[in-house]
């Protein structure tokens, strides 16, 4: 299997960074073929600045990150829950790598779309700072939602699985050292 961890957290001394390493190291251990994207160390414009009017030249590391994601089989997004939602670096990766023509194309004259990724699946890690049950039984877990049904499914990547990891803050390092290992499993049975 060919699998691309996509880390969209700005600081690389993060936990979601080693989170990261746990699951390549599972996945490398499986004999699975890894590929990763630091959203971080990728130079490029976070903003769609003219929107889909007019086209935004996509950069090195921006072509890079869309070849990688064509490459793979299983793709696996790490990141943290900031205000609901993702990071702002992440948000600004999205906007400019899944364009029209690359993951989707709209239909002429129609509301429907065809989707340009199908045949991969995904995997969403996601850290916050309050308790996973509370995400999602008062806030409806917008973030994954998002991330999930309205972009990664809208593309046409499906089954789509989710792993929320909370509460962080405050978190002792039994805690962190147990998901660790949850998540270097994930990577061993590249799930």
């Amino acid at each position: 299997m060919k699998i691309l961890i996509i880390n969209g957290h700005p600081d690389k001394e993060s936990y979601n960074f080693a989170l990261a390493e746990a699951y390549k190291k599972g996945a490398l251990s499986s004999g699975a073929e890894v590929q990763e994207i630091n959203i971080r160390e990728l130079n490029f414009n976070h903003n769609l600045q003219f929107g889909y009017r007019k086209r935004t030249e996509l950069e090195l590391d921006l072509l890079n990150a869309q070849d990688k994601i064509k490459w793979a089989d299983h793709l696996v997004w790490i990141y943290p829950v900031w205000w609901g939602s993702v990071p702002a670096i992440m948000k600004g990766f999205l906007d400019r790598v899944l364009l029209p023509g690359f993951a989707y194309q709209k239909r002429e004259d129609s509301l429907w779309w065809d989707k340009y990724l199908t045949g991969k699946t995904a995997r969403i890690i996601s850290t916050l700072d309050q308790p996973a049950w509370y995400y999602w039984l008062v806030y409806r877990q917008p973030s994954h939602n998002s991330m999930k049904k309205l972009t990664l499914e809208f593309c046409g990547i499906k089954p789509v699985k989710v792993t929320t990891i909370g509460p962080l803050k405050h978190s002792k390092l039994p805690f962190r050292e147990r998901w660790i290992e949850k998540v270097e499993r994930m990577g061993r049975n590249n799930k």
